[in-house]
């Protein structure tokens, strides 16, 4: 793809960026003294690096590479996977943000386990932490990939040795900087890529010429009207809903995000500012994959590399560092963020209650050593599963599965038992699993099968039980404030 002289220049500016990056990391590690400063930044954060650290975090290397991958094969209908996610984020942001900020700054939440383990009792940590893992896990390790594809093809690296080099260098990152300097990062890597990625929009505008011409081609396509919104099957448009969409419920960096926030106005203006942001560059990185192939007649080559065809087509080689670069932006933003959402899950819930009563620098220990932990975790899934969205998918589906029907019932039917909210969380997990192992029997996708049979064991039970004294979290809820 690039001259000999390019790539060492490539090399050299990339190697610049993660020492500085690296360099960052230290330098904000001077001030994280405390457990709660390496999880969840002191409980802190203004606004506008609240807002970048959202949008950093939602919008990884598998938004711009695997969106726009989809966007291509599939033109418009694809910006079902943006709409799935912006409409749960926005019912979050109208029913649920005020409750979880609440029960967080009563109660000192770290994670999501505290949650499930106040509603649910002590034994609800573990398989809260399994399904974050399984989520988590799978999501960091798909940003190993994003990095791995940039380094092959940039400078020529084997899949496999790209993955084992982001791992190591994210890992360091991750392991001495936690969330201050995460949302720090966040806030240079939002504004990168997101200016990154609308500028690209605005070339490619003006370089298509006949606009009615694309519209016929794209009417007349093989694969239906690809520029319809609508051409999307309903099977590919549940499955897209219910992972991507309902994961966003239940996704614990984002929980971690609202009780980062200075105060409750500040958590809630930031997560609209990046509601709309967020859906903007994702519907937009969906337009650029349809524009590649229709506007500028990219065909033939690898679909998973359309981002690279389209800068490397359209821009001077100065101007396609700076894309890579944002492209590096939008990978490092998402991975060290799912990073610490998931070693916090295990340190705080599965290491924290066993030890007792441990200073604060202990703990702050541990909770690098859960980075390592998950770090080789993620390191496995991604020489798994080398494939962008699937990855993202397949470890949203375990998420949903164990967690969203206890956690939301928990939250707003009171009826509901210790007993029901374990029982659906431990089958949900363990038929998604099972599901995905099998690979998927009768084409059904694991979520279809895990979501609906936690749902009815958390009903059937509850109902099936004597009713609990209602839980004091409740009467918390029904505070002004």
């Amino acid at each position: 793809m690039f001259s000999n002289q390019e790539e060492i220049i490539l090399i050299t500016i990339i190697a610049i960026y993660f020492v500085f990056l690296f360099g960052l990391s230290l330098f904000v590690n001077r001030n994280v003294k405390t457990y709660e400063d390496y999880n969840v930044a002191g409980r802190s954060t203004k606004l506008m690096p609240l807002v970048l650290t959202f949008v950093g975090t939602a919008i990884g290397g598998s938004i711009l590479l695997g969106y726009m991958t989809k966007g291509y094969q599939f033109g418009m209908g694809q910006q079902w996977l943006a709409i799935g996610f912006t409409l749960t984020s926005i019912v979050i942001a109208a029913f649920l943000l005020k409750k979880i900020r609440l029960l967080g700054q009563k109660y000192n939440m770290v994670t999501m386990g505290d949650f499930t383990a106040l509603r649910f009792g002590e034994g609800a940590r573990v398989p809260t932490v399994l399904s974050i893992l399984c989520a988590y896990s799978a999501i960091t390790g798909m940003q190993f990939v994003a990095i791995a594809t940039i380094l092959k093809l940039t400078i020529g690296l084997s899949m496999t040795a790209g993955i084992l080099i982001s791992w190591v260098l994210l890992t360091l990152k991750t392991y001495f900087g936690g969330l201050k300097s995460v949302m720090l990062q966040d806030a240079i890597h939002g504004t990168i890529q997101t200016v990154g990625i609308f500028f690209l929009l605005i070339v490619i505008m003006f370089m298509v010429g006949d606009w009615g011409a694309l519209a016929d081609q794209a009417r007349n396509a093989d694969n239906g009207n690809m520029l319809s919104i609508f051409n999307i099957s309903p099977s590919e448009f549940l499955v897209y809903m219910f992972t991507i969409g309902a994961y966003q419920f239940v996704r614990q960096d984002l929980w971690q995000r609202f009780w980062a926030a200075k105060d409750d106005n500040v958590a809630k203006t930031g997560f609209w500012i990046a509601i709309v942001l967020g859906f903007l560059t994702a519907a937009v990185t969906i337009v650029i994959g349809f524009l590649g192939k229709f506007g500028l007649n990219i065909t033939g080559g690898d679909p998973a590399l359309i981002y690279y065809e389209i800068i490397g087509q359209i821009l001077p080689f100065s101007l396609v560092i700076v894309m890579l670069i944002a492209l590096l932006a939008t990978v490092i933003s998402c991975a060290d963020s799912f990073f610490l959402a998931a070693s916090s899950s295990v340190v705080n819930d599965i290491v924290k209650p066993r030890l007792g009563d441990v200073n604060d620098k202990k703990m702050l220990l541990y909770s690098r050593f859960s980075v390592v932990a998950v770090s080789v975790i993620s390191l496995l899934l991604a020489l798994y599963i080398p494939q962008l969205v699937t990855l993202w998918i397949t470890g949203t589906a375990m998420l949903v599965s164990g967690m969203l029907a206890p956690v939301l019932f928990g939250l707003f039917w009171r009826r509901t038992t210790k007993t029901a909210g374990l029982a659906g969380m431990w089958t949900g997990l363990i038929i998604a699993v099972g599901w995905q192992i099998a690979g998927h029997p009768f084409g059904l996708h694991p979520v279809f099968i895990g979501l609906p049979i936690s749902i009815i064991t958390v009903v059937t039970i509850t109902l099936a039980s004597n009713q609990e004294k209602e839980h004091e979290m409740y009467s918390e809820l029904k505070k002004p404030v």
